[in-house]
């Protein structure tokens, strides 16, 4: 009989160990589930009421049961969340009738005898185990890949579901869903393959290791595979954009200056840029040197295109770029390509321009600011050229410049400057006056006229939009008044903003909103903020 528990023993120790080496999980963890599934037995043999617990030695694997009494006061009870059970509690009072010595908290133990696993009783049991030991795995893997996110990982082609594919990576699984694979590679079940880890979830079904081999940190990763210096860091990756299975750009900066950045990651006669490009089923990389300035690093980007001329507007991080005729193609590339990664990889929007549209806007624009003077300040079309000239583009400029460097100007002195200055004053008084009027034809409510930052055009703009109160303004978000672009048809469409007109940054447009919903009240002012509006409004 002995023997016969022995063998018993020995054979649950057998199987605990057989189980966590197939899953890569401790022993112990197989043990507690498997104390779990006996005590679920125990407490549908002996009633649910009961707190039974059960012990599996590790060493012996002598299993035993045992019913658990606690001792409990009033203080520990409480009628709706812990209401006494008797066949759990032991009142302190009652207990110390048998044990002088008892006190709240004081656990009785009171062995059971071992039970028959019957049919349903042993699958129950099999299915806690299952369950916990699945559980378990599913943390294993969890606390085992999420920090490998950022990691290039080897893995085979386990099965191919709706074009995302499974990975088998050895321990666990990993997707590749479509929009994260390369265009028009074909991975079928048994192909090793390479992937970037950018995500790890937990989920219901278990973690998810979410991998990549279109994004561009996947490509990085690659070069620091193939090229000792970056992975040494004695070359910096500062920044990389793809279009996967087709073209990319990746932008290198050497901290060795007697290391040519370009030139290392190329290799002999580009057996490392090979290697990259191999694994990413052909696709050409552009290897740019980075720059910090911005300009130099735009003109960088734009390779093999050679550009004319940067005009930066850091505060929109927008540039124009002006090429020769025969560069546009070339900067644009095929289907907007090349400028497309360009701005990507730089954060720049990039608009480009040929010279001949450059100089035809120039013209455009110095002719509209000729025809804006000579109505506002009443003089002929030469003074009013020399005036656009001379880098004036507003009339307010004009008014309020100071008259010593106006009168400096070639052709003028302080009687004339005096008198141009006086006539603009009179011309942006009176276009004032129109626009109050305006203002009020349309209804805009004094309130919304009053709320810091908005001018008598931006008014009238939202007056014709049907925005007349304060509290109609304050509704709005940053966004409503500079614009916004969504996603129609698959392309991305752009929708006018109220304001538009008035070319506000992101952080003049949200100020405006948020002033607006502090002066109605919304909203109170941070200390910070109240000093900045009273500047505003004095200013």
């Amino acid at each position: 009989m002995s023997t016969g528990i022995s063998a018993n023993r020995m054979e649950i120790l057998q199987i605990a160990e057989a189980v966590a080496r197939e899953k890569s999980i401790e022993k112990e963890i197989v043990i507690e589930a498997m104390e779990h599934a006996l005590q679920k037995a125990a407490r549908s043999r002996y009633g649910a009421e009961h707190d039974i617990r059960a012990d599996i030695d590790p060493e012996t694997g002598e299993m035993t049961l045992k019913r658990v009494m606690t001792v409990v006061d009033e203080s520990m009870l409480d009628p709706e969340t812990r209401p006494f059970n008797p066949s759990t509690d032991i009142m302190v009072d009652v207990a110390k009738k048998t044990d002088p010595e008892a006190f709240p908290g004081k656990e009785y133990e009171e062995g059971l005898p071992p039970i028959e696993f019957g049919r349903v009783a042993a699958q129950t049991a099999k299915q806690v185990i299952n369950h916990e030991v699945r559980e378990a795995e599913r943390e294993r893997q969890f606390g085992e890949y999420k920090d490998r996110v950022g990691e290039v990982i080897n893995g085979v082609v386990k099965r191919v579901e709706f074009y995302n594919v499974i990975v088998d990576l050895g321990r666990a699984e990993g997707v590749i869903r479509k929009s994260e694979s390369i265009p028009r590679e074909n991975l079928r079940v048994g192909d090793r393959t390479r992937a970037y880890i950018y995500d790890v979830r937990r989920e219901s079904k278990g973690p998810q290791i979410f991998l990549s081999r279109a994004k561009p940190e996947f490509m990085a990763r690659l070069f620091a595979q193939e090229v000792p210096e970056v992975y040494e860091g004695v070359i910096e990756i500062k920044a990389a954009a793809r279009d996967p299975g087709s073209r990319a750009k990746i932008a290198v900066l050497s901290h060795d200056g007697s290391i040519d950045p370009v030139g290392a990651c190329v290799g002999m006669r580009g057996a490392r840029v090979q290697a990259v490009v191999g694994e990413l089923q052909g696709e050409k990389i552009d290897i740019i040197p980075w720059s910090p300035d911005p300009a130099t690093f735009i003109v960088n980007s734009l390779q093999p295109a050679e550009v004319s001329k940067v005009v930066l507007d850091p505060e929109e991080a927008r540039v124009e770029v002006v090429v020769a005729e025969p560069q546009l193609s070339l900067a644009i590339g095929r289907r907007g390509q090349n400028v497309r990664l360009a701005s990507q990889l730089t954060g720049w929007s990039i608009d480009i321009l040929t010279e001949a549209e450059e100089s035809e806007r120039r013209q455009k624009e110095f002719a509209e600011r000729t025809e804006l003077f000579i109505k506002a300040l009443e003089v002929d079309e030469m003074f009013a050229q020399l005036l656009a000239s001379e880098g004036f583009e507003t009339v307010e400029e004009i008014a309020y410049i100071e008259q010593g460097e106006l009168a400096t100007l070639e052709g003028l002195n302080e009687e004339i400057a005096e008198e141009l200055q006086a006539r603009a004053r009179e011309y942006l008084e009176k276009l004032a006056a129109e626009l109050e009027a305006r203002r009020k034809e349309l209804g805009v409510a004094d309130d919304l006229a009053q709320a810091p930052g908005l001018t008598g055009p931006m008014l009238v703009a939202l007056g014709e939009q049907d925005i007349k109160t304060l509290d109609d303004f304050a509704g709005l978000t940053g966004d409503d008044l500079r614009g916004w672009f969504e996603t129609k048809g698959g392309e991305r469409v752009r929708e006018p903003g109220m304001l538009e007109s008035f070319q506000l940054t992101q952080e003049q447009a949200d100020a405006l909103v948020l002033n607006a919903r502090i002066t109605a009240g919304w909203i109170d002012a941070p200390p910070e903020e109240e000093a900045a509006a009273d500047q505003a409004e004095e200013s």
